[in-house]
């Protein structure tokens, strides 16, 4: 039977369990997670966001009107802290301009719509653009990260190196569009890229090692 999205999903299903992402107690604390991981490892976004917890600043009023300036301080831990301060308030502006603070109101936009919506915030790519409409407001979007373009890169299925509106077209063509199946199908990836398919792989605890071709592997 030959590789597909979907053999890749049941295998990791199968193997590993649900996966049970994203990491929050609210849909703003969503939000926020997905700018503080940008380019950095979870755990250090989780201690900005704690940090910003225990100074009850983990909503839209608690960041409401502050500068970036004022934001950076607490989000030290998540690196490159004075830029994502930056974005972290434009996203807090953009969801009182338009949504009158709220997520809920928000998750209501039309799924290609809050997308648009999202890129337009400075500092707020594809990537974490899907994340926020993924986990947060819950619509179908599949998230594309590194770890997606390392796996199916490895399983000869994409180069690697193409856009990341390409690589998003590649699953949502193979894969009904389903927003619990694409939130955890990332998580899965996540977990395999973290566990198994690292950079220096680890092909013999992989649960896809018989179906990989192990493309671009040493």
């Amino acid at each position: 039977m030959a590789v597909s999205p979907r053999r890749v999903y049941r295998r990791l299903l199968r193997a590993r369990g649900p996966a049970g992402w994203w990491p929050g107690q609210t849909a703003f604390e969503v939000c926020t997670g997905a700018i503080l991981v940008q380019n950095t490892a979870w755990p250090n976004a989780e201690r900005a966001l704690r940090a910003l917890e225990s100074r009850g600043l983990l909503s839209y009023e608690g960041l409401r009107g502050l500068t970036p300036e004022e934001i950076a301080p607490t989000i030290r831990s998540s690196g490159t802290f004075n830029v994502k301060a930056r974005r972290l308030a434009a996203f807090v502006e953009f969801l009182g301009r338009r949504h009158g603070g709220s997520v809920e109101a928000m998750s209501r936009e039309e799924p290609s719509e809050l997308r648009r919506q999202l890129l337009s915030v400075p500092g707020i790519g594809p990537e974490t653009a899907d994340c926020i409409a993924l986990y947060a407001a819950r619509h179908p979007f599949f998230v594309v990260d590194g770890y997606t373009r390392r796996v199916f890169s490895r399983l000869g299925l994409i180069r690697g190196d193409e856009s990341y509106d390409e690589v998003q077209r590649f699953f949502t063509r193979r894969l009904p569009g389903d927003t619990a199946l694409f939130n955890d199908y990332h998580a899965q990836i996540v977990g395999l890229a973290q566990e198994a398919c690292r950079a220096r792989p680890r092909c013999t605890v992989c649960p896809l090692d018989d179906l990989c071709p192990k493309r671009g592997v040493a």
